[in-house]
Order: C-alpha cells, then structure tokens, then sequence
C-alpha cells in the first residue's frame, strides 16, 4: 500500500508505528503538550526516534469529550497539516470524522484519512471517493455519527466489530472507494468497556479474515489501567508488551504515543522472529 511518497508492506508480516501528534488541549494522554512544545518540533522527534506515519488530531475523542466546530477543528489542525508537509516527507494521516476538516486536510495533502466513524458521516464517503488516499475504518458503537444503543449491541465484541467494518466496506464500494485502500482499525476504547476491549485484543486475529490491513490504537488507553490500576503516565511499557502482541496477531499499523519504547519492542520482537 502507497501512503505518501513510501510503500508499506500490509501483508501483516511487518508492522509499522504511527506516531501520536495531538493538537487538542484536552486529549486523555498529552492535552496541550504539542501546542506548548512546538508540533514541528516533536515531529522531528518522533522521526528520529522511528515513526513511520504521523497522525495528527486536532478533535478529542476521549470519553466526554467536548465537540469542537469545523472551523475550530481546521483552525487547530491544517496550520500544523501545513508545516509538517513542508519541512517532512514522512506520511501524514489526520483524525477525524467531518467531512468538512477532512476535505480541508486532503486539500493541504494529508496522505491518509483516519475515519473515526468508519464512513458513517454525512458525506464522508463521497468525499474519500475523489481522493486517492489510503483510509483507516475505525469501528465505534460511541462517537457521534453511527453511535450504538446499549440494547442493540447483540452478539460478541468481535461479531459485531466485523458487522460494521462489512457495512463501511460496502458503504465504500458504493461510493467507488477502492477496497485496497482501506484499513481496519477495531476501535479499542470505543465500545462496552474494559472486558470487550480485551476480548478485541485477543482476537485480533480473526478480524483478518475480513481480508483488510490491521491498525491498532490501544497506547495508554483505558484497557490498560482499568485491568492493571496504573495512570496514564505510567502505561508505555504495557502499550509496548501490546504492540509486540499486535505485531503477532499481523497488526500493520500500530498508534502510539512513545514510538522510542515501541519501535524497540518491535525491533527486538522482529530480530527474534527473524534468528536462525
């Protein structure tokens, strides 16, 4: 799969690491870190300490989350959008799911669209369909647009999961948004809760049978610290033993925060599989 200017191999024998770029001031993890810092800065970070991809959100979708307008969105994000592609050649995939920030993100040359309600926005679909760019499907039963009632949540996590990534990949199919250049993300953090967030990682595997590139976004999230009591701060070697586990399961993608600890872990993981 062509993402910018460099091919990825999204066979799931290699995993790449996207890097967390958050522009928002109150995302879960590092709210305002990025503004105060300086984006272009932690870009070159990032880069030297192995990213792959960076992934820009300028919209929280962190549990209770204020919804930010459009214009807010843009004003936060394609500043930074523009910066980033003029000083970088490394990929650039931008979180959201209104179409608007989308159009105005792929206008500034965003390599990658990461969809957090997986083509269910007014729109959304239409839009991608006239941009050859690759697109993350991220399966959500809370955000805004394709929210889940409690009542309707029949069957397993992962049941469910492959039901809504088949139901966007039809949505894109009809829209002319060709197959390879869709990407499965199964929404960790965005369901039931802890039990079927672990219940998703376990069974990350069968979710290859939908035949699409795996990307997972599990850094520092809820899963870990509910399941093991730790803050946020302290839950980057547990994000790095989940990205080894990812790569197993043939995670081509893998979102995160501290890409030096996971691009070692990844590392080490891909020297041992590769020993005599």
């Amino acid at each position: 799969m062509r993402i910018g200017k460099r091919e990825f191999d999204t066979s799931g024998r290699k995993s790449y690491l996207a890097a967390i770029l958050n522009i928002t001031p109150d995302s879960f993890s590092d709210g305002g870190n990025y503004l105060k810092e300086g984006a272009l800065r932690i870009t070159e970070r990032l880069i030297a300490e192995g990213a792959d991809i960076i992934d820009v959100g300028a919209q929280s979708t962190r549990p209770g989350a204020v919804m930010v307008s459009e214009e807010e969105e843009c004003e936060r994000l394609l500043p930074v959008l523009r910066s980033i592609k003029e000083h970088f050649d490394i990929p650039v995939s931008v979180d959201t799911f209104k179409s608007a920030v989308a159009k105005a993100a792929l206008e500034e040359g965003a390599d990658m669209l990461n969809d957090e309600c997986s083509l269910k926005t007014p729109g959304m679909a239409e839009l991608l369909a006239a941009y050859e760019v690759p697109v993350v499907l991220m399966h959500s039963e809370n955000l805004p647009y394709g929210a889940v009632e409690e009542k309707e949540r029949k069957g397993s996590i992962t049941e469910r999961v492959r039901k809504g990534i088949e139901e966007s990949v039809s949505i894109a199919a009809e829209a002319g948004i060709a197959k390879d250049r869709l990407i499965l993300d199964p929404g960790v953090g965005f369901h039931g809760g802890t039990k079927e967030d672990l219940s998703l990682l376990k069974h990350l595997k069968e979710l290859h049978a939908l035949g699409l590139p795996l990307y997972l976004g599990v850094s520092r999230k809820s899963v870990i610290g509910n399941t093991l009591n730790i803050p946020v701060d302290q839950r980057d070697p547990h994000t790095a033993l989940l990205s080894v586990l990812a790569a197993q399961a043939g995670c081509s993608f893998i979102r995160v925060h501290n890409v030096a600890l996971n691009r070692q872990a990844l590392d080490l993981w891909e020297a041992v599989q590769n020993s005599g």
